[in-house]
C-alpha cells in the first residue's frame, strides 16, 4: 500500500498592492466626503436648536453620535493632531461646554478630580 501523494504547491500569486498615491486620494476622497456630512448635519443640528427644536435627536442618536465624537477626537489627537476640539470661542457657551463635560464624565463614571490626576500625568 503506497501513501498517499501529497497535492503540488500552488503558488500563492500576490494581490496586486494599491500604489500609495492612489490610496491616499482615496482616503482623501473618503474624507473629505464625510467632512461634508459632518458640516451639513452641524448646520442642521444648529438650525433646529435655534428654532428651538431641543429635541432634533432621539437620545440613541444623540448618544451614537457623541460617542463617535468623542472616538474621533481621540483618535486624532493620538494621532499627533494639536486641536482643539472647538475653534476658540464659537457660539458653543461655556454653560453648554460645562454640561456635556459633566455628563461625559458622569456616563463613564468619573470624577473631576481623575481628569485633573490624568491631566497632570498627560499634560493634556
Amino acid at each position: 500500500m503506497s501513501s498517499p501523494k501529497r497535492a503540488p504547491a500552488t503558488r500563492k500569486t500576490a494581490r496586486p498592492k494599491t500604489a500609495p498615491a492612489k490610496a491616499a486620494a482615496r482616503t482623501a476622497a473618503v474624507s473629505s466626503d464625510t467632512s461634508a456630512q459632518a458640516r451639513a448635519l452641524a448646520a442642521t443640528l444648529e438650525r433646529a436648536i435655534g428654532d428651538g427644536d431641543v429635541n432634533v435627536l432621539n437620545p440613541a442618536a444623540l448618544q451614537a453620535l457623541m460617542a463617535a465624537l468623542c472616538k474621533t477626537y481621540s483618535a486624532q489627537i493620538e494621532a499627533g493632531h494639536a486641536l482643539l476640539p472647538l475653534r476658540g470661542r464659537t457660539s458653543v457657551s461655556s454653560t453648554d461646554i460645562m454640561t456635556t463635560a459633566s455628563g461625559l464624565l458622569k456616563a463613564s463614571n468619573l470624577a473631576v478630580f481623575e481628569l485633573g490626576m490624568w491631566q497632570s500625568w498627560t499634560g493634556r
